[in-house]
């Protein structure tokens, strides 16, 4: 086939890491305006998914003072606390982790994995189940 003949792709850009196609500009604008106009929860809901996909290795401290009172390891993630009946957050997070009695950042035999509870509120706070059972 002639070059003359030859369908011509157009790119907005031509020089630089990446050439867009003309083509799929409007789909690339369209999925921008689409996750700017997203809530923050909404943004937090697909980053947690993203988060839930790629595991994480979380530790949570809790502190009296300065004073480490307690340790929870191997958290994969914290989520907000959401009403059953209204569907809205609530003022609290919550996860599963191995509590970490001798803090040595390792899960040790007799060491379990709980539910634990953290509060927003300026009365600080943590329930968790009891592991000692």
């Amino acid at each position: 086939m002639h070059s003359s003949l030859q369908p011509k792709r157009r790119f907005l850009a031509r020089s630089g890491p990446v050439a867009i196609p003309a083509a799929i500009l409007p789909a690339v604008l369209a999925a921008v305006l689409a996750l700017s106009a997203c809530t923050q929860e909404q943004q937090n809901k697909l980053g947690r998914g993203i988060q839930n996909w790629t595991g994480t290795d979380g530790v949570l401290d809790i502190y009296t003072g300065e004073k480490l009172a307690m340790r929870f390891i191997q958290i994969d993630k914290m989520s907000t606390g959401i009403g059953t009946s209204d569907n809205e957050a609530r003022s609290f997070r919550y996860g599963y982790g191995v509590v970490d009695e001798n803090f040595n950042w390792l899960k040790d035999a007799g060491e379990k994995k709980v539910y634990f509870e953290v509060s927003d509120y300026s009365t600080s706070y943590v329930f968790y189940e009891n592991y000692k059972d």
